[in-house]
This record gives structure tokens, sequence and C-alpha cells, in this order.
């Protein structure tokens, strides 16, 4: 569970309330410029030393409290924010990579990071992938290639949830001289640190649980590497203009200060929703981390701290079933992120083709459902009026 220092990176740190007048909250700095007493100033400054600001594609004041609040609270050295969680992926892959490189990928990771890979790093870098399952090390000791140079991981992976080995990943890769990258949103800082167990970069869709609110756009990495963030930042994120914007930046602190006892009542909602769900006759299978009906609940335990509010399940019988239940909730809105205050539910594969469906290892009706903020017996009350007004299709 969170720390006291945790608790603390969340509410205080890195917020320095005499530099602002003393205001409790700091201020959005609403500017996109810089300017100076002479022109020596101008070219002495260091933007990556967090105190010197010259122009907002670089950086801006606002942007700094937030890489440093979730730097500390990842455990990192340093943290790089971007204008959404895919410019963070993009940055990770494009620093740690080469023309040629080949990159092994979890083959449920986050949907866009695989279209990047075979829709721009294959074709036009001439970079090869390999897709593995991430349940398995061996599996991945023995993909790695001498042109490998990144392992992308997501864990857990938020389709049906599967875990990975992190620090005997982390341990096969230095070895093999491969960095590591993981995809940290489901869990957040606070329920899993990666770079403890070994993991080079980390990365968070700000979108969702640490801003929290359903308003606003953003990514992260966070790393112990510090010439590689510094890297990122002064050339991949100011060259191709990805950086968060200050108002984004002051959500993502705004929303920090609740993610501890949001993410508490996320956590107790989805695991009162899985255990009604698994005890229901019309339910074939369900997927959350924290049941220990989950064949990798021991790995869970020794990594994971806890598990938020998100979880899958499929129906007995036919597909349709899937998309036929959704349409009959009346609380759980319909819609693709999660994170957020709201609870939602969605077909995700359900018109995916076949041949994909096949490669995730997927069922076309599975249903994907975040357990927002409302009750627990309010969303179970949805849920049982759905039930009760769906014939399955055998």
């Amino acid at each position: 569970m969170p720390t006291d220092d945790d608790i603390l990176a969340l509410t205080h740190f890195g917020e320095e309330p005499k530099n602002y007048l003393g205001a409790l909250v700091p201020p959005v700095f609403m500017t996109s410029l810089h300017v100076f007493d002479t022109v020596e100033d101008y070219f002495n400054v260091d933007p990556l030393d967090g105190k010197q600001f010259y122009y907002g594609r670089a950086s801006n004041p606002t942007t700094v409290i937030a890489e440093r609040k979730i730097a500390r609270l990842e455990g990192g050295a340093e943290g790089a924010l971007f204008s959404s969680g895919m410019a963070a992926a993009s940055a990770a892959i494009l620093a740690t990579c080469k023309a040629g490189s080949h990159v092994l990928c979890m083959r449920d990771v986050y949907q866009p990071v695989k279209r990047f890979l075979n829709g721009y790093c294959v074709p036009c870098l001439n970079m090869s992938v390999t897709y593995v399952g991430g349940d398995s090390v061996e599996e991945i000791d023995k993909a790695i290639t001498p042109d490998t140079a990144l392992i992308i991981l997501e864990s857990p992976a938020t389709f049906v949830f599967s875990v990975v080995d992190l620090a005997a990943v982390a341990a096969v890769a230095k070895r093999r001289g491969v960095k590591t990258y993981i995809d940290n949103t489901y869990c957040t800082p606070l329920f899993q640190k990666p770079l403890d167990f070994g993991i080079d970069i980390v990365m968070h869709t700000l979108t969702k649980y640490l801003g929290g609110h359903s308003d606003l756009m953003g990514g992260v990495l966070v790393s112990n590497d510090v010439e590689l963030i510094h890297r990122i930042k002064s050339t991949l994120r100011e060259w191709l203009g990805a950086v968060i914007g200050p108002m984004e930046a002051w959500l993502v602190i705004r929303g920090m200060r609740t993610l501890d006892v949001r993410l508490r009542r996320h956590q107790e909602t989805a695991m009162t929703v899985a255990r009604f769900l698994q005890d229901h006759d019309k339910v074939a299978k369900v997927f959350y981390p924290g049941l220990q009906s989950h064949p990798q609940y021991e790995l869970i335990q020794r990594q994971q701290s806890g598990s938020s509010g998100l979880l899958s399940f499929v129906l007995k019988g036919a597909p349709e079933n899937g998309p036929a239940f959704v349409n009959k909730l009346k609380l759980f809105a319909k819609g693709c992120s999660w994170g957020g205050f709201e609870s939602l539910a969605l077909v995700p594969v359900y018109t995916a083709a076949q041949e994909e469906l096949d490669f995730l290892r997927l069922d076309r009706g599975l249903i994907r459902m975040h357990c927002g903020l409302e009750s627990a017996d309010s969303l179970i009350a949805d849920l049982e009026q759905a039930f009760d007004s769906l014939t399955l299709i055998p």
C-alpha cells in the first residue's frame, strides 16, 4: 500500500509556495515565453535544470512540478511529461532504438503502441518486432537477438490482466544489454513501482488515474537514467513538439492530490463487482488481478500492493451476448478510456478481425469494465437489471 512518503509526494513534494507569493496551490504558468535582462542571460539558460525556462516547447514551471512529483512517486531520478501517453511511448521507443533495431513486445500491450511499431518503425526504420506472451521469462530470453534494443511490457495488461515477472525479466534484459520499458498505468506508482524491480523506463497515461477526472490528455516517462531523460527532453520532446501544456500539467497536479483515496475506492468497488460477476450463472470467466482465482495471483502478491478499478469478463454463450449486455447497462457509460471518476463498459475487440483475435488470444465477446467512484451497490444494481433482461444466445 502507499507509504507516508508517497502521500507526501502527492500532496506537497516539488511545490514551493514561497516562490509564488505563498499560494497554497501552484499557479498555472500560462506562458509560452520567458524573457531575460541580457542577451548573455538568454544564452546561458539550461532548461534541463528545472529552474530556468526560455520557451514553452522546451519546458514550463508548472510542468516541472508535476514531473518531480511523479518521479518521486515512482522512485525515479527524473520524469518527462508529454502531451499524450502515445507521445511518451513513441519517444521511449525512438530514444532507445535506431534503424535496424529489434524490439521484443508483449502481445497484449496497448494497441496503438503496436500500430506505431508495425506501421512506422518496421517500414520506415527497418526495425523488426517479435511478440511474446510475457508470462514466460524463458520465451523472452530466447527471443533476444544481438539487435534487440528494447523490451516493451505492460503489467497487468488491460484485456485479461496477464502479469509479467518484472524482476526476472529485468535481470535477463540487463544480462543481455537490453533496455526495458513498462506501461504502469493500471497500477499507478501507488500499487506498483517497476523501477524497484530493475525496469529501466516507466510510462503512465496521465489521462487515466493520475489525472483521474477525464478532463486532460497527457503522458509521462520516468527513469533512473537521467542522461536518457535529458536526451528525450532536449531532442525528441522539443523537436517533435510533444510537451504537455501548462494547464494540463496543473490538472495532473490537482488529480494527484486525491489519487490515494480515489484508488482505494476504485479497488474496493472493483473487487466487490468482480466477486459478484464471478458468482453469476451467466458469466463464464472473470479477469481481475485482485481475485485469488487469477492464475498468477502469487506473483501479483509479490510485486503489486493493490489492483485498481478495471476488470473484464466473458458471458456464457455466443459473442453477441457481449454487446447485447453492455447496451442494457444504464449507469455504465460506453467509452474506450478508463481511470476517471465514471464507470464504463465496452466490448473492445468485438469488431476485430479473427486473425487479430487469434493473435491476442481473446474472446470476441470480452467485456471490459471500469468501476468508477459510484457506489458498488449502485453498479451491481445496474448489472443485475442488465442480466435480468438478457436472454443469452447459446
